[in-house]
Formats: C-alpha cells, structure tokens, sequence
C-alpha cells in the first residue's frame, strides 16, 4: 500500500481549541468524541470453533451409533462384538495403576480440559475490539474489531516516517505494543523521543476499547 493512501493519524485528531466549532459540537460535546462503555471491560469476538464442533460431533455419532447397533444385537439374541466384549474384560481385570489406564485416563483428561477452554475462550486473538459511540438509536449492536496485522502496518508506516529510522518492526498485541527500530543517523535518544510521540498518538488513533502500552526499543544496525 502506497505512502497516499494509508490513513493518516493527523486527520483523526481533536480540533484546535482557538478554531470555531459546530453548533452540533457545542450544544452536545459528548457526541463528537468515542468514549467506552462505563464498568463494562471491551467485549472480545467469539470464534464459532466449527472444526472441533464438527470433529467432536461426528466421533459422538460414529460411538454412540456402533454402541446401540450392539445393544440391539445383544437384545435379538446375537453375540456381542468382540472387541465389546474384549473392552469390558480388560477395564475388569487390568489394575488402576497400569501404564495403559494411566496412558487412556491422561488423554481422555487432555482431551477433556482441550474442549473445555475451547468452551470458555474467545478465540479471534487477532481481532482487537475498538471503541463504540455513545449510545445512539440504531447502533446498540454495532460491534467493530481491528485486524492485529492491519494495525502493526499502520503504526509501522507512521514509524518509518520518523527522520532517522531505517527500519521498524512493530507487534501489536492485546495489551501491549512493542515497536522496535533501527537508526542509521541521527541521536538515539532523539529518535526515541519522536517514535515516543508518533507512535503514541497513532495508537490513540486507533480507536481501540482498551487502549495498550507502548514500548519503544531504538538501535544502531549491525556493523558488517
């Protein structure tokens, strides 16, 4: 994406205090700023988990299906499958303490704990959810995420156009930014001080809910 047509942070900025504003902006101030959600944490994107939905739901049937076709067997006078029969034999006879039980009981319990946190987790880690608009008829529902990849290029554009920098790298996380760039001229301490300033009010231009920290690393390229 060209250098024109990224969006620039500049333009999201609040109006100078010395400039006139609307009629709208002074009679309702709220309504032209985000604000978040009062006690309430930013709610996250819920990812619908189809794959292990799918999987669990199809071993459940195949069980259960190939269990009752034995039951019904048994009932019309048929003997038992023989690895039924086998199974039930060995859960009666093999200690507690044997390797196989112990091997069988730790992965049915991983298996068990691995569906569990798919229930309680989110998943999406890399969807941020943003800010909403106060609350207005008609955008109660309204739910905004950014892409954590379209994010760390938006704050790596604005990086690069620091006087000094010759390369950035910047991961976006949920709670935290780290950027970190390389100086080919200029004073370091500078150069952090500007990336301080930039990148600061790119993040703050996001529009993110939860508004992440910052952290900024400067350093001379490798001599070679």
């Amino acid at each position: 994406m060209s250098a024109n047509t990224q969006p620039n942070g500049d333009s999201a900025l609040p109006p100078d205090p010395e400039e006139p504003t609307s009629s709208t902006a002074e009679q309702d101030p709220g309504t032209a700023q985000p604000s978040r959600e009062s006690g309430r944490s930013p709610r996250r994107f819920w990812s619908s988990r189809r794959i292990p939905a799918i999987i669990v739901a199809l071993v459940s049937v195949a069980a259960t299906g190939l269990l009752l076709y034995d039951v019904v067997s048994v009932r019309a006078g048929q003997p038992g499958m023989a690895w039924r029969r086998q199974l039930a034999d060995e859960l009666a006879t093999r200690p507690l303490d044997d390797v196989w039980v112990i091997v069988g009981a730790a992965v049915a319990m991983a298996l068990g704990l691995w569906l569990f946190l798919l229930a309680v987790t989110p998943g999406l880690r890399r969807l941020l959810p943003m800010r909403r608009l106060p609350d207005t008829e008609g955008t109660g529902e309204v739910h905004a995420g950014l892409d954590r990849r379209a994010a760390a290029l938006l704050l790596r554009d604005r990086a690069m156009r620091v006087s000094g920098v010759q390369s950035a790298r910047v991961d976006v996380g949920r709670r935290k930014v780290k950027a970190q760039a390389q100086v080919h001229f200029r004073d370091l301490d500078q150069v952090r001080a500007d990336l301080d300033a930039a990148l600061g009010e790119a993040v703050t231009t996001l529009g993110l809910a939860r508004q992440p920290t910052l952290s900024v690393r400067v350093r001379r390229p490798k001599k070679r």
